[in-house]
Order: C-alpha cells, then structure tokens, then sequence
C-alpha cells in the first residue's frame, strides 16, 4: 500500500525557516519532520513512499538522495572515487517516488498528478507537517470495516492557551495548553479509495473541498477518532513545542529503529478493532 505525503505547500507562517528550504524539511531532533512522518508508516509496514512536491521540491529530492549514499559506514578509495558500503547502517529499506506536482497546484491537485504512481488500489494520504501516534492498523481496519470511498483521522486540537476551573474566587484545577474538549479537525493521516480521482478534475481542486465535500454528502466519508497525541508544525511556536518534546525523550511519536525491534506484522495483515469507533461526515 503506497503513503502519498503532501510537501508542496510554501509554509508562508513559518517563513523564518521557510524562506531557505519548504516545510517538511524542517527539523526536529535533527531530523526534517517528514522523516519522523515517514518512520510512523514504517514502523506498520508501509514502506512505499510517494512525496508529491512542490516549493522548494529540489531540497527534499536532495535529502533523500543524501539520505541512501550517506547512511551507514563508508570505506572510500580517494584515487578512484570508488566508494564501499559497510551493512545497513540505519538505512531505511523505503521505496520513495518523488513527485513534482506544480509550486501553485492545490492539494488535490497533487495528489491527482501522482495518480499514476498510486494506481488503482487503496493508499494513505497525510499532510507534511504533522506527527501523531495514531495506530495505523487500527485506521486501516477501521476503514475496511466500514467499507467506504475514505476514512480521515478526527483530532481535537491542543489549545492555544491555559485554562483553569473556579470554585468563586478559587482556581481549583489549572490546565497548561489541554487538549481542546469541543470541535474536532482533519489531522490527515487519511485512507482513500481510488474513487476519489473521480472527483479531482485538475491543479486547482483542494482535497478538503470538492473532494472530501462530495464524500460526505453521499455519506462516504468517515471519522476515525483518534484521542491520543497530534501536533501539525504551523508556526515556530509549534517546531519549539515538537523540539522539546523530542529532547526530553516524551514525544509520542517516536518510534524504535527498525533494527532495534523484533519485525511486526504487516498493516494488510491487521485485524485489530478499533479502540475508539468513529462515525460517517
């Protein structure tokens, strides 16, 4: 099953650090965003990567390139350039197809440019900016339980600011930043059907639009709700606050090194039910 990854967009709220390299290449622990994205798909299986590209799409076609002939340990024959690989290193066993999809083509729009990548089967779709330990077996079992067009995955958002309970003049419970108790959002880490091409019919069609719009109102559309941990980076703010869990070793979607675990089985092969049941949009 192929993981299409959105990487396209400028990033215009975080242009401190978007000014020299796109979004997704921002790092985190000393990683771009996108391999910690990556590495959550991959720690279920799914190791098919298809970036589809946009501003700036030359810095992570660079990375990955980097990322295969760097990793690992290098004996190198300055005479004749030749170059030898000693084992695997921390490389990663993906296959990435790396897209350019347009600088100004909206999200859908990307994702139909890379339709011939994709083919004919169901594939995940995220966005490049976000991270969540969300369970992906659990996402894809929920989805073929219910047997529709596309499944997205509900997240309440964190709160922007503190809040506190009163008891008269009393704070009885103060809470820094909680997660918001009302409203739920798309935090992406989708599952699609190819039926969606149907309804993208070229670079200026957003997925959260037509598409997703179409879908639910042929009650197409469901709602994985997921209670746990997401953080999308949209400002500085939020790259500190993804920073720091990271360096304090608490973020929740870290995951261990393929060779430091015993392997698991693939996500095709899950028959989990979900732990938290969702509802048609």
């Amino acid at each position: 099953m192929k993981v299409v990854i959105l990487a396209g967009g400028m990033g215009t709220r975080l242009a401190e650090e978007t000014d020299i390299r796109p979004k997704p290449m921002i790092d985190i622990g000393g990683r771009p965003i996108l391999w910690h994205i990556m590495r959550h798909y991959a720690a279920y299986g799914l190791k098919e990567f298809v970036i589809c590209l946009g501003y700036k799409g030359e810095y992570i076609k660079r990375y990955i390139m980097e990322h295969a002939q760097l990793s690992g340990d290098l004996t190198v024959q300055l005479g004749t350039g030749d170059v030898m690989r000693h084992g695997n290193g921390h490389r990663c066993d993906w296959t990435v197809d790396l897209v350019d999809t347009g600088l100004h083509t909206a999200t859908a729009g990307r994702v139909k440019r890379a339709q011939h990548l994709i083919g004919n089967s169901t594939f995940m779709l995220t966005y490049g900016d976000g991270v969540s330990d969300v369970s992906i077996d659990r996402l894809l079992a929920f989805h073929r339980g219910h047997g529709k067009w596309g499944t997205l995955t509900a997240v309440r958002p964190p709160a922007r600011f503190g809040n506190f309970r009163f008891d008269g003049d009393m704070i009885t419970e103060f809470m820094e930043k909680p997660q918001s108790e009302s409203g739920w959002i798309n935090g992406g880490f989708l599952v699609l059907e190819p039926k969606i091409f149907e309804f993208i019919s070229g670079d200026d069609v957003w997925l959260e639009h037509e598409p997703l719009e179409t879908f639910a109102r042929n009650r197409q559309l469901c709602a994985y709700k997921h209670e746990g941990f997401w953080q999308c980076m949209d400002t500085l703010r939020d790259k500190r606050l993804l920073e720091d869990l990271w360096n304090r070793n608490q973020a929740p979607w870290k995951v261990a090194l393929e060779d430091e675990k015993p392997p698991r089985p693939s996500v095709a092969a899950a028959h989990a039910k979900p732990a938290v049941e969702g509802a048609l949009v």
